[in-house]
């Protein structure tokens, strides 16, 4: 049984760390560098860095910081935002990432997914989708943009199209549920983790270590990602893994 992993995640806009709930309402939660070495000696699994409004802005993510954070890292690393080429892809993991998150870039050109597996190989190519439960179809719709703009798309569909191109894994984010700390959404997780065979990385609305164990047996997550409980010191990635192998779940 593979381990489950813990995923801190830095949103960053303006060089700084942020967060929001469903993506609105943004509020500054510290130095991205400081919280890097913060995670990196707490235990976590690996560090998401996202770059939240590049896209939106039309510009590419700062490298700069990249590098900064980079070099206070001894565990695997993903960068996001504003990625829209295999240049920027090099560009990125040249700066010490070590893996890439494609969103809106690959919902707008999808053989981008495919150009970059192919390039650097399918554990280098992440893609976050960044789903919301929609009324009329009952299932759950793409939006891209930071949340921004809705798409045609069904997130579980999306899901398979995007693995079939050669993605190594699905950073999965509930807009419903982000910043809620009301509990992942298991139904969006579970419904996606069943309909692809590469990890499904969960997103948006951790707010204990319940919630952790609730994705991973329920949900069928291979790994959990949150923000604020973990920038805000609620609770730390070392209580959320102690809970989980208290429950029994494969943790490193």
């Amino acid at each position: 049984m593979l381990t489950k992993r813990i995923v801190p995640c830095l949103d960053v806009k303006d060089g700084r760390v942020v967060k929001g709930i469903q993506f609105m309402e943004l509020q500054d939660a510290g130095d991205p560098v400081e919280l890097a070495k913060v995670y990196d000696e707490q235990g976590a699994d690996e560090l998401v860095f996202l770059d939240i409004s590049a896209s939106h802005e039309g510009r590419k993510t700062m490298v700069e910081v990249v590098q900064h954070v980079a070099a206070e890292l001894a565990i695997p690393f993903t960068v996001g935002g504003g990625i829209n080429s295999v240049e920027d892809m090099k560009a990125i993991l040249r700066a010490g990432a070590d893996k890439v998150s494609l969103n809106t870039a690959a919902v707008l050109r999808p053989e981008l997914v495919r150009e970059g597996a192919d390039y650097f190989g399918s554990q280098c190519i992440v893609v976050a989708i960044d789903a919301k439960y929609d009324e009329g179809t009952k299932g759950w719709k793409v939006y891209t943009h930071g949340g921004r703009k809705l798409k045609d798309l069904d997130a579980v569909e999306w899901a398979k199209e995007v693995e079939a191109l050669g993605a190594g894994e699905i950073l999965l984010t509930s807009m419903d549920s982000d910043g809620e700390k009301k509990g992942f959404n298991l139904a969006l997780t579970k419904a996606v983790s069943e309909a692809v065979s590469i990890p499904v990385i969960a997103s948006g609305g951790a707010g204990n270590a319940g919630h952790f164990k609730d994705v991973f047996t329920e949900g069928k997550a291979d790994a959990a990602l949150a923000a604020s409980i973990f920038h805000y010191k609620e609770t730390s990635v070392e209580e959320v893994k102690s809970y989980l192998r208290k429950e029994e779940v494969h943790v490193r």
